[in-house]
């Protein structure tokens, strides 16, 4: 795809549409149920800012003549859809409010609402997908969400989504 994007037969429009349409979900795909690290972001990022810098290209300075790489911010205002990130947070709340309605046989429902019992092995915990999802929610208590689960929020969002 690397050549593709950066050929002069195709505009940056069409270029961008292909990069919302086929790039973007195919690389988010299942970005649901992930529990990110900081290295993975900082990865995803990264793909994403060489994508839109591939579909963009260089910049060249009026005073010197030399063509340059579009910052980071440049690239944020020339692409003007939402990150990377806030895709995932609000594809992971969607899912979050999907999992809250479900009845409390389901499976799936189980395995997140369930607290393991017994001794907790020494060192950091590693980084669960509930962790995230409370600090997605965390971002909206500002909001009014203040003082509920994860699980009552997520239906409510889950409701507000579906209409």
């Amino acid at each position: 795809m690397q050549k593709f994007l950066s050929s002069s037969l195709l505009s940056k429009n069409l270029n961008v549409k292909i990069h919302r349409n086929i790039i973007l979900p195919f690389a988010l795909y299942g970005c649901e149920t992930l529990s990110l690290t900081l290295r993975e972001e900082r990865r995803l990022r990264v793909f994403g800012n060489r994508v839109l810098r591939r579909i963009f290209g260089p910049k060249r300075n009026e005073v010197t003549g030399e063509w340059r790489k579009l910052h980071n911010e440049e690239l944020s205002y020339l692409y003007s859809l939402p990150s990377i990130f806030r895709v995932i947070k609000s594809r992971r709340m969607r899912w979050a409010g999907y999992v809250g309605l479900m009845c409390e046989r389901r499976g799936l429902y189980r395995v997140l609402v369930w607290k393991p019992e017994g001794k907790i092995p020494l060192g950091r915990p590693r980084h669960r997908w509930k962790d995230n999802i409370k600090m997605d929610f965390q971002e909206l208590e500002c909001r009014g969400w203040t003082g509920l689960s994860w699980l009552t929020i997520g239906r409510g969002i889950w409701h507000l989504c579906m209409r």
